[in-house]
């Protein structure tokens, strides 16, 4: 077995993440957006098994992206490892990895490599062009990419919690929500008026809330919430119920699943892609069934 490689993003969690090294296999830090990416894919063409993303949800992101050139995975035996550290670490919440950075690395070795979902959306970037990312938690359009717009030009020194309601709050108040359509798993598009809709494969974003309480990894389908023609007050007073996964009950919110979603809007609207936000609209989403070999807990 090759030795693991550490993609260790070292401006994760304040700085925190160098206090945090594993003691055995080989460490490549980060040095600017796209870095991880870069290392994970060289990693992987040297022949590297393991892959070991140490930091937030936008450097796991980008370590998931170094698994693939294009449409075409590099290794599809390499497995993904994950240590969370930074703002909001999200996805370790829906994989039951230890919050606890020295309990991750020690019990790295102990987890199972399970194939999990992967999802991957085209997309505008920030240039007008059409682009490609996979990402392996949970992305939006709409209020959601305006939040983390926000978030990301903060210092999120208030930690993940406080750094995403604060964001979250000053989105709401600017918002203006959209008249889209929305196309599912080939069917005709349905025209609508919504405040954010959300795709994805895990339960949590945001610093902690429960945006997709009914989410599978390893269901071969992705999860997706359309949050409707909500008013800012409306979107206020169900901030709280997203903590919880009780705003699933709210008239104006549908949850479902399909294989492939496509979004199409008026206006461009900005995404969100577990956490960072690369482009805009027009989106098209689908699921990689058992498409990367993650470790986490049995």
């Amino acid at each position: 077995m090759s030795t693991p490689l550490f993609i260790v993003n070292p401006r994760a969690g304040g700085g925190k993440a160098r206090s945090f090294l594993p003691l055995g296999g080989e460490i490549r830090f980060t040095d600017g957006p796209g870095h991880a990416t870069e290392l994970a894919r060289d990693g992987l063409k040297e022949g590297r098994s393991l892959i070991v993303a140490v930091g937030g949800d936008g450097t796991l992101n980008e370590v998931v992206n170094g698994f693939f050139e294009g449409n075409r995975p590099l290794n599809p035996s390499a497995e993904l490892g994950v240590v969370g550290i930074g703002t909001g670490c999200d996805t370790i919440k829906s994989f039951r990895i230890p919050k606890d950075p020295r309990k991750a690395f020690r019990l790295l070795d102990d987890f199972e490599a399970r194939s999990i979902d992967l999802c991957r959306v085209g997309f505008r970037d920030h240039h007008g062009e059409e682009a490609l990312r996979y990402f392996i938690n949970i992305a939006e359009a709409g209020l959601g990419g305006a939040v983390v717009f926000s978030t990301n030009k903060s210092t999120k020194k208030l930690g993940g919690f406080l750094t995403f309601f604060l964001g979250t709050l000053q989105a709401i108040l600017h918002h203006r929500n959209a008249t889209l359509e929305l196309q599912v798993d080939g069917d005709l598009p349905r025209a609508l008026v919504a405040a954010n809709i959300v795709v994805g494969n895990g339960k949590y974003f945001g610093g902690g809330m429960k945006i997709l309480p009914r989410a599978e990894f390893d269901d071969q389908l992705l999860e997706v919430l359309v949050m409707g023609d909500l008013s800012r007050l409306e979107l206020l007073a169900n901030l709280g119920g997203v903590y919880f996964g009780t705003h699933l009950k709210h008239p104006l919110v549908e949850c479902f699943r399909a294989s492939r979603v496509k979004i199409s809007s008026t206006r461009p609207l900005l995404l969100d892609v577990d956490g960072e936000q690369p482009g805009t609209t027009p989106a098209d989403f689908e699921i990689l069934p058992k498409a990367l070999k993650v470790r986490i807990p049995s």
